[in-house]
């Protein structure tokens, strides 16, 4: 069961402090809290819930204020919970009438917010946000133009869009790498035969007496696995030695467990986690086995990580990490706020991206851009007629032989490969400051929505530093101007 809040979002003046005095305004969790239109987006929060059944749920300020507090000081769940209850603001910030020395949720509570809060409706909050900000952006330029007592207006084609291209456009695609060990073949295989031998002792464990159990000789296989694994240097021949081996005796263990299965061991004793191991842990050997049979280093759908089957190879080419395991993630980039177009665990070429975020710049904001500016990767023939046709300049060289005087065009070439960089420090930012380097969550959902909220909380930053350029712009200029 979800409640509405009955009155409006609580100013920070009436937030009540035990110890005696107010919040300060200035404090950046006021000003963000600020910024986020809470009951405005509580709509989509709401209808997970029945509106009569069942025990109260947390409010949504409470949920995306959790969530938002979590990315923005990247810090884990449990430490979240203890800032909040450290922290007035930050009680503040999660909607809280007044200041209380105790924790307003457990720590658990953040996995059911990630789950209630999915990717769909976090890229609507942050459209919803981004949008906003556009509209205010648009509004300040055209009344500190010189052309703001103009009403002519972009003239309109079909439905309602404007034929007129305004605006630039970056794109770009980078990895959020999960967290796993670097998978290889002989660390994943021995992994597999680990929890298949934890599950064959609690499959055993209720016909304990009736029959004999299982002979696994889990320490020979232990010693096979080391006696390779310890090496520093290991051909080739041992390795794939080492895997057959590691193979066999996971044949045994799966065979062993049918057995059981059809002696009267049922699965319902195992736990979920293990059930779902079993699971991926047959295909990890079918897998594994086709790959030893036909000597080959690749599969489609190849799993890398039992825990995280969803994990898959992303083969970017980079000299730092030439194969990347994680989500691949295509943004694009409207003046400083960032937009989550896609978000897949497979290896996509982001150039076959490039027509749907285009249409998508399109859609929000009634006109094509007038440039997009992308890498080598997206300057395919296909995506520079698609510009082409659409009036739209697309970064980079011109296809076939250079013109005898290309000054202009290498100029322009040098300005946009300069905008460009800007996504590439927001990956980097996200990388270094908000934990975009690696996911730590584990389901695939959740994954997702860590990403989502990244980049929503990249964004919040954006608006709040645009916040304070315009009070500096329009309240501290001026009276420098009149000194001068």
């Amino acid at each position: 069961m979800y409640r509405r809040r009955d009155t409006d979002q609580l100013e920070f003046e009436n937030f009540y402090l035990p110890f005696g005095g107010k919040l300060r305004s200035d404090n950046r969790w006021v000003k963000l809290a600020k910024v986020i239109p809470w009951e405005e987006l509580e709509e989509h929060y709401a209808s997970l819930f029945s509106k009569d059944k069942g025990a109260p749920a947390k409010t949504f300020r409470m949920a995306l204020g959790a969530l938002i507090i979590k990315e923005k000081l990247n810090i884990s769940d449990e430490e979240t919970v203890e800032q909040i209850r450290e922290n007035p603001y930050l009680q503040y910030f999660i909607g809280c009438a007044e200041y209380k020395d105790e924790a307003p949720f457990d720590s658990s509570m953040m996995v059911h917010f990630r789950k209630r809060l999915s990717p769909e409706i976090l890229a609507e909050i942050n459209e919803v946000i981004v949008q906003a900000a556009l509209r205010k952006e648009s509004n300040a330029d055209k009344g500190g133009s010189g052309n703001s007592g103009s009403t002519d207006e972009p003239s309109q084609g079909e439905e309602g869009v404007s034929s007129e291209n305004r605006g630039i456009m970056i794109i770009d695609a980078s990895v959020a790498p999960a967290d796993i060990t670097y998978p290889t073949d002989l660390n994943l295989l021995n992994e597999a035969r680990e929890k298949l031998e934890g599950i064959l002792d609690v499959l055993y464990e209720p016909l304990k007496g009736n029959s004999a159990k299982p002979r696994t000789y889990r320490q020979r296989a232990r010693r096979d696995y080391l006696a390779v694994a310890k090496r520093r240097r290991v051909s080739e021949k041992a390795i794939r030695k080492a895997i057959k081996k590691q193979l066999q005796y996971i044949r045994r263990d799966i065979g062993h467990i049918t057995s059981l299965l059809n002696t009267g061991a049922s699965l319902g004793v195992l736990s979920r986690q293990q059930y779902r191991n079993l699971l991926v842990i047959q295909e990890v050997y079918r897998q594994q086995e086709w790959m030893y049979t036909h000597k080959m280093r690749s599969i489609e759908d190849r799993i890398v990580s039992i825990s995280q089957p969803h994990v898959r190879p992303i083969v970017r080419g980079k000299a730092s990490a030439a194969v990347e395991f994680g989500a691949k993630i295509m943004v694009s980039r409207i003046d400083g706020y960032h937009i989550l177009e896609e978000i897949s665990w497979d290896n996509v070429n982001e150039a076959t991206r490039l027509r749907e975020q285009v249409e998508r710049y399109r859609e929000r904001m009634g006109y094509y851009p007038e440039a997009v500016l992308v890498d080598k990767l997206y300057r395919t023939r296909e995506n520079r007629r698609y510009c082409k046709e659409r009036n739209i300049r697309l970064s980079g060289q011109q296809c076939g032989r250079p013109l005898k005087n290309d000054r202009e065009d290498r100029k322009q070439e040098r300005i946009d490969n300069g905008m460009r960089n800007a996504i590439e420090g927001s990956f980097g930012i996200g990388k270094r400051r908000y934990g975009l380097n690696r996911i730590m969550t584990r389901c695939r959902e959740t994954s997702e929505t860590s990403i989502s909220l990244i980049v929503l909380v990249m964004n919040l930053e954006k608006l709040l530093r645009d916040i304070f350029v315009f009070i500096v712009r329009w309240y501290f200029l001026p009276l420098r101007w009149r000194y001068i």
